[in-house]
């Protein structure tokens, strides 16, 4: 095992004890190959809620449909009544500051502009995860909060699956869609100078009984990544141990870049 490798392996699977997160998945896929460059934790294949990380297919969906124009139209404005848990979120918001600020009820405005038969449509097209917007049965709230630790699940696998595709420009969206959601969604440059572009999202589990749990959040990131002409797709999950003071989307972004983007890390090519 190569020494950058080991010291990933020992850093991801440390337990509560030490961190206040635990990596439940990393991986790490060759665009164009399809060769996986970094596979580690044991919950690589277990489907969780996207949580926010679903803002990418959404952002594809509502460009591919006109919905959404470019990066700053259209500005919605905020209402009374609209999901407002973070004070950024009581403004008028545009694609761009949709995705920099997570804005839940932007999501909602895209997703019921689209209808439930398209946006199906769409994530069967995707192949992501189980395409469930059903939503919590009886209560009809599919469209606005399938990925809000409700219907939809999607595991780390095939978001990083998912994410080749998008790289690749295989989802069968327009030019357009790829090109304006890689605009919104970009990180600039990071660590030994890779073009990132990716999602953060946080979302609770829910017991055998359909409850929330409340502690104990997820935390993804997902994406890719450019240098030098090659293309990497990742995705990263993470579990708090405890209520956490950073948001856990936040954790797995940040510890990614470290892990993956550094130099000397796994991502470059091997020695000859």
């Amino acid at each position: 095992m190569r020494p950058f490798i080991a010291a990933i392996v020992l850093a991801c699977l440390a337990g509560p004890a030490l961190a206040d997160t635990r990596t439940l998945c990393l991986l790490a896929v060759d665009a164009e190959s399809g060769e996986t460059l970094v596979d580690i934790g044991p919950g690589c294949d277990e489907r969780v809620t996207p949580a926010s990380t679903f803002k990418l297919a959404i952002a594809l969906m509502g460009f591919d449909a006109a919905i959404l124009q470019n990066a700053s139209e259209p500005e919605l404005p905020f209402e009374e009544g609209y999901v407002a848990w973070r004070p950024e979120w009581r403004q008028a918001t545009t694609p761009t500051t949709w995705l920099r600020d997570s804005v839940v009820w932007y999501s909602q405005q895209v997703m019921l502009r689209l209808g439930e038969k398209r946006a199906s449509d769409y994530l069967a097209r995707f192949g992501y995860g189980n395409q469930d917007i059903s939503g919590v049965a009886g209560e009809g709230d599919g469209l606005t909060h399938a990925w809000l630790s409700n219907s939809i699940a999607i595991s780390p696998r095939e978001e990083a699956a998912f994410m080749q595709r998008l790289v690749r420009r295989e989802l069968g969206v327009s030019q357009k869609a790829y090109a304006m959601t890689a605009t919104i969604a970009s990180y600039g440059e990071q660590g030994d100078g890779w073009q990132v572009y990716g999602k953060t999202g946080a979302g609770l589990p829910r017991g055998t009984d359909g409850r929330l749990l409340r502690g104990k959040p997820y935390g993804w990131f997902v994406g890719w990544a450019e240098k030098d002409g090659r293309r990497v797709a990742f995705a990263k999950l993470v579990q708090a141990s405890e209520k956490p003071k950073v948001p856990p989307g936040f954790t797995a972004r940040d510890s990614l870049f470290e892990e993956l983007f550094a130099r000397g890390g796994p991502l470059e090519p091997a020695p000859q």
